[in-house]
């Protein structure tokens, strides 16, 4: 693995983290480069198998709004569920059309499964380096959620609340909209092709029926093709049942 540190204005103070796989990313939000000066990427081999990305997940089942106040400064918060950055980017934009006179709109995300997150990001939105963004994605970790980003929006109430003020007001947003936040469970699922002859189809139907694994389409020609959807946590024990029986996964 690698890191790649890339410097960055003063200003800005969003970290991305693309966590290796089977690498807790609570881990690489521990480093130590000053976020308002780096990007913080981590390299490494997209073909590492990872038992916990095929692992059920909680994920937000709709989005939800909280809001606190500390010292007349009112807090905003939001949490929803996001597949990709560009969701959590539309999702962060809606916030500023929604409040336009807020004075900091300031968030974070964590997308994939929680144990190895694939991806996640904050940001401070002009609030002191480390106040903001990264307290909120402490609450998001902590709660291990996964495909999700939490915004909190302030509006500024004319007293200074300092860095650990501001630390435990953005986290006590955060933290009421996500303790209000329904959940459900994603189970990972791919997609499989396999070629067998016509006797073997039967054998097949049967391992789908007690799995958890459905037949989305059948062709018949000089052999059958049929496709399949399946849990990803299925996946080992699916390929042992083709070998066993002389099956072809498609590539």
């Amino acid at each position: 693995m690698a890191l790649l540190y890339t410097a960055r204005s003063r200003l800005s103070a969003e970290a991305h983290l693309h966590a290796p796989v089977g690498r807790p990313l609570g881990r690489l939000v521990g480093l130590k480069p000053d976020l308002r000066y780096f990007t913080i990427v981590t390299i490494c081999s997209a073909n590492h198998y990872n038992p916990a990305m095929s692992q059920t997940y909680s994920i937000p089942a709709k989005s939800v709004e909280a809001s606190i106040e500390v010292k007349k400064s009112r807090f905003i918060a939001r949490a929803a569920q996001a597949a990709s950055r560009e969701e959590v980017m539309a999702f962060v934009e809606q916030a500023r059309r929604d409040h336009p006179e807020a004075r900091h709109v300031c968030w974070a995300y964590l997308l994939g499964n929680p144990a190895s997150a694939s991806n996640a990001g904050m940001n401070d939105d002009g609030e002191p380096s480390g106040t903001a963004g990264k307290p909120i994605l402490n609450v998001i970790q902590h709660k291990s959620i996964g495909d999700i980003v939490v915004l909190v929006i302030r509006y500024f109430g004319g007293i200074k609340l300092g860095a650990g003020g501001l630390v435990r007001a953005y986290s006590g947003a955060a933290e009421a909209a996500v303790s209000a936040l329904p959940l459900e469970q994603l189970v990972p699922r791919s997609g499989r092709e396999i070629e067998l002859e016509f006797a073997q189809e039967q054998p097949v139907r049967h391992w789908t029926s007690i799995h958890d694994c459905k037949i989305d389409d059948v062709t018949y020609a000089e052999k059958v093709c049929i496709s399949l959807d399946i849990a990803d946590s299925q996946l080992g024990e699916f390929e042992a049942f083709c070998r066993a029986n002389g099956i072809r996964v498609l590539d």
